[in-house]
């Protein structure tokens, strides 16, 4: 019998509503997903939400080997001890280091061919920087352990698909990132990453303008004069299906006419994906060596253990990653 490609599924800040959603998991035939963190804190959220679910512990060895298998209801789970269980709706720094050990363990077991990819429960910045690490998110962790230069954020639902130029900086630092180099390097991943697991060899990408009106110009700005153009130009002249700058406010009535839009920074293009459809969006790092995509909300500690979390995010990246792992 052929090993099922693994999912391996972080279930993130335990105060925050990832268990409540990992208890939403379907069972899928042709794929093995497999939850880390701590088995107690899923039985006692399972219990809080009377949510009745099989969960079976599984070891190492067993994952390494592919050798699990999850039965009708089975929730399969790899144990990782959490430090504070009862954190129902708060956050403790003391559990910091435990959510940042769930995020390494499925990233190595990516990074070694065992899990073909990883989807991520959400997570709090403010409690782990509060605990003293130098933490800005998934994206930039991910990319600073497996070394990558750079590495592009993008936004889907089922509508629309939304990439960023820059991503967690506050927006005063925004400009200064836009720079030629910046923009071809975006581009480069957003292209592989299209034709590796989309198979579109050339994608239809369209690019925003920094300023209102695309800089009208010059008169509201010159940063898509001298620079945002002159790069899609370049890239028009190699014979790519790229185009811009447009109008941030006008672009997204044209969907139909690209594959992916490429906005300047993180609430120029996101607040128009979540308001389109809010419960299915997910999250894609672009330009790692694994595939990793997470559920695009956050923890939601008000929602924690109360019934009214929705898990329509989590199964939507679980349903894409298992697209897009191409097995």
């Amino acid at each position: 019998m052929m090993n099922k490609p693994i999912i391996v599924i972080t279930m993130g800040e335990p105060g925050g509503i990832g268990a409540d959603i990992c208890l939403d998991i379907p069972l899928i035939n042709n794929f093995t997903l497999i939850i880390i963190g701590d088995l107690q804190l899923l039985k006692n959220r399972a219990l809080l939400l009377n949510k009745p679910r099989v969960f079976r512990q599984i070891q190492m060895n067993e994952i390494i080997a592919k050798t699990a298998s999850a039965n009708s209801n089975e929730i399969l789970v790899l144990h990782v001890d959490c430090p504070i269980l009862d954190t129902v709706g708060a956050l403790y720094s003391q559990n910091a280091a435990y959510v940042l050990q769930l995020l390494d363990i499925a990233a190595n077991l990516c990074e070694k061919g065992v899990a073909s990819a990883m989807v991520t429960a959400p997570i709090s910045k403010e409690i782990i920087n509060k605990a003293g690490y130098k933490f800005s998110g998934h994206t930039e962790y991910l990319a600073e352990k497996f070394a990558c230069k750079k590495v592009v954020m993008m936004l889907a639902n089922p509508l629309m698909k939304v990439t960023l130029l820059t991503t967690h900086l506050p927006l005063k630092d925004v400009a200064a990132e836009i720079t030629r180099d910046n923009i071809e390097q975006t581009l480069h991943i957003i292209v592989e990453f299209f034709r590796v697991y989309y198979k579109i060899d050339n994608p239809r990408i369209g690019i925003c303008g920094l300023n209102p009106h695309a800089g009208e110009g010059g008169y509201l700005g010159m940063e898509e004069v001298e620079i945002i153009n002159p790069e899609i130009k370049k890239w028009q002249d190699m014979g790519y299906n790229i185009s811009g700058a447009y109008p941030a406010d006008t672009i997204f009535n044209s969907l139909n006419d690209f594959d992916v839009i490429l906005a300047m920074y993180h609430d120029q293009g996101l607040p128009v994906l979540k308001y389109a459809d809010f419960d299915n969006g997910i999250n894609i790092t672009l330009g790692l060596p694994i595939l990793r995509v997470s559920v695009d909300h956050g923890t939601a500690l008000s929602l924690a253990g109360t019934g009214l979390a929705r898990g329509d995010s989590l199964i939507y990246a679980i349903n894409q990653a298992m697209r897009l792992t191409n097995c």
